[in-house]
């Protein structure tokens, strides 16, 4: 059985779907970070090349780094990727530097999305649609339709088809597919290092900055603008927008719904969960996404 060396220190954000854990290496003069995946030998999903959650993906991506190596992204260098029978050890350097800001990021995944490509077999290519068939698996969702938003949820849940759809019809380009601020590590001139690739693939141009916003101190429009501009002069401004707001919108109920469903478990009346500490935060960035959902309603 795989087990990580004992001089190896465990790192936060070991959350996915058959991710192992993370840890953090020294060998010599140089710091690593080491992910390990495991076979999902219970999620046959996560076995397709195409799926959102490829469980190789990381490895993919440690082994032809050039498929995401800029502009606007970068990953980090890559080291060694191990296999045996039980999953992938996927090696990657440690990066070290200063964070950069929620718009220097939007112009950055604009820049990646915009810029010329070409599609690898096992990129994804059903991001939000993959995510949203998880919901579907566990009934839609049904927490929310006990609050007040319950005529609001229910309408975007009936049209979710019809909104993919349409975001299909406009332009495609690269997604990072995990765009939340613990990915993106440092600037390396125009560039950010970004790491965990295990959603890459190729989305409506917009997607990379609607998942974004969720959790960019900066307002909508201001990151749309940022975006745009880093895509480039033949940016389809009207299609990038729908694409951003399709993704934040149904990207924030459902995670809206994933943390009231878990509090809603326990004792107690469900109005009484809106202001528990795992479910108030979830609530307020739903709040801060009103004006994009009435756009779409």
């Amino acid at each position: 059985m795989w087990q990580p060396d004992p001089s190896w220190r465990a790192l936060p954000g070991a959350g996915g779907p058959a991710t192992v854990g993370i840890w953090l290496a020294e060998v010599g003069e140089r710091r690593w970070v080491v992910k390990r995946l495991a076979v999902p030998e219970e999620q046959p999903a996560l076995l397709r090349p195409d799926h959102a959650g490829y469980w190789r993906r990381e490895a993919e991506v440690a082994a032809h780094p050039d498929v995401v190596d800029g502009p606007g992204l970068v990953p980090p260098a890559f080291g060694s990727v191990e296999e045996d029978d039980e999953g992938l050890t996927v090696w990657a350097e440690d990066v070290a530097g200063e964070p950069p800001t929620g718009l220097f990021v939007a112009r950055a995944l604009g820049r990646f999305a915009g810029a010329a490509y070409d599609v690898p077999a096992w990129a994804s290519t059903r991001l939000l649609g993959d995510r949203l068939d998880l919901a579907v698996e566990r009934g839609g969702w049904p927490t929310l339709a006990r609050t007040t938003l319950a005529d609001v949820t229910d309408r975007l849940w009936q049209r979710r088809e019809h909104w993919l759809v349409r975001c299909s019809e406009g332009p495609m380009g690269r997604a990072h597919g995990d765009a939340v601020p613990g990915n993106f590590l440092a600037r390396r001139g125009d560039d950010v290092v970004a790491v965990d690739w295990q959603c890459f693939g190729v989305a409506p141009i917009g997607s990379d900055l609607g998942y974004h916003a969720l959790s960019s101190r900066e307002e909508f429009d201001v990151l749309l603008d940022a975006f745009v501009e880093g895509t480039g002069p033949d940016a389809e401004h009207d299609a990038i927008r729908l694409a951003a707001q399709v993704t934040a919108v149904y990207s924030v109920v459902t995670r809206a719904e994933w943390a009231l469903a878990k509090a809603a478990r326990g004792e107690g009346a469900l109005a009484g969960k809106f202001h528990h500490p795992a479910v108030s935060p979830y609530l307020r960035a739903l709040q801060r996404q009103f004006p994009q959902m009435e756009a779409l309603l």
